[in-house]
């Protein structure tokens, strides 16, 4: 009996590690999120069964105090359990809960981390998170607690001077913008990426004291990545559109 954990990354099927799709190719059973791209199932063996399990904002599928008992259910059924999740699963992913439950129910765990939509989608928008006289250093913030608060970390990555990327956080963007005014930041870049990394990519570049009207304007929602510093604040060329337009040499 077996839990991998595998992170499928930031949306775009191809921005997956080799070892998670080893994984997938031996999993018996692949619970997955609904910020999985549909494709990576296509790596899973025909007799391989597919549990969707996505929890979104307003729209979950399955509660996570379901998803943990799920994983020891299939993993004494079937054998080897791969666990899909979006991202890296150890960041705002809930992923050592699941770990740490299937371990205490005899499993053996293993852990595939991913690439974390935090660094990977500014990225892929050509938004860095350091640049050398910019920014030093970021944040990577929730936008959402368990108890459905603003972090309280923000308010103390909101007074430094580093980039801060925020997850999960367009439901309390007005209160973001909020912190920021309230301490003489409201002219700080602002940079929104909806859908990163995949066809559907939207981005809104703005100011904190433009960017809710111009999220309205443009209807920016989730899956979103927000990005606040002076590196939102750099030209962006055209050049980092073209990362969508690699693909892969057929193997013969």
């Amino acid at each position: 009996m077996k839990l991998t954990l595998v992170g499928a990354g930031p949306g775009d099927p191809d921005l997956i590690t080799l070892k998670a799709i080893k994984a997938l190719q031996a999993a018996d059973v692949v619970m997955y999120d609904a910020l999985v791209a549909p494709e990576l199932l296509d790596y899973c063996k025909p007799a391989a069964l597919k549990v969707y399990v996505g929890k979104r904002k307003g729209a979950y599928s399955c509660m996570q105090e379901d998803i943990n008992p799920l994983i020891v259910h299939y993993a004494r059924q079937y054998g080897h359990v791969v666990r899909l999740k979006g991202g890296d699963p150890f960041v705002f992913g809930r992923g050592y809960e699941e770990a740490d439950y299937a371990s205490q129910h005899g499993l053996d765990v293993a852990i595939v981390p991913g690439i974390s939509s935090s660094y990977s989608v500014p990225a892929s928008a050509g938004v860095p998170l350091t640049n050398r006289g910019v920014s030093e250093s970021f944040w990577v913030v929730t936008g959402t607690t368990k108890d459905g608060q603003l972090s309280r970390d923000m308010q103390l990555a909101a007074q430094s001077s580093a980039t801060v990327i925020v997850l999960m956080g367009m439901h309390q963007l007005a209160k973001i913008v909020a912190l920021y005014e309230s301490i003489g930041k409201a002219e700080l870049p602002v940079v929104i990426i909806q859908n990163g990394t995949t066809p559907d990519e939207r981005m809104v570049a703005g100011r904190v004291s433009t960017i809710q009207e111009q999220v309205q304007t443009e209807g920016i929602g989730n899956p979103a990545v927000i990005v606040l510093g002076e590196v939102a604040g750099l030209p962006v060329a055209g050049w980092h559109k073209q990362v969508h337009e690699l693909a892969l040499p057929t193997q013969a």
